[in-house]
């Protein structure tokens, strides 16, 4: 599992904002590769987060990848100081995605 210092440590962190402000991403690279959470990848597709999750889980179901190299645990702050463990998948997970 990496922590928030782990992520910064080894990787760098994009925020890309739209012009009027509205959408933000906050994205994390670590080597060859981006991380993106479910929550993240619902916005950058801009679908509901349980389309994004059960697409994740079908790329797992359906062996398109073994979920051992694209899936991380990431240590999260939360605004109010809680610890939070939150699923990350790479960009091999990001790429499986045929959403219209």
């Amino acid at each position: 599992m990496y922590s928030n210092d782990d992520i910064n440590r080894k990787s760098n962190i994009i925020i890309y904002t739209t012009e009027d402000g509205l959408a933000k991403k906050d994205i994390t690279f670590d080597g060859d590769t981006v991380w993106l959470s479910i929550d993240q990848m619902a916005v950058l597709f801009q679908r509901d987060r349980s389309i994004i999750g059960k697409h994740v889980r079908n790329v797992f179901k359906e062996g398109e990848l073994p979920k051992e190299s694209v899936w991380a645990k990431f240590a999260y702050t939360a605004a109010n100081g809680k610890v939070y463990d939150v699923d990350y998948y790479n960009l091999g997970v990001i790429t499986c995605f045929r959403i219209s």
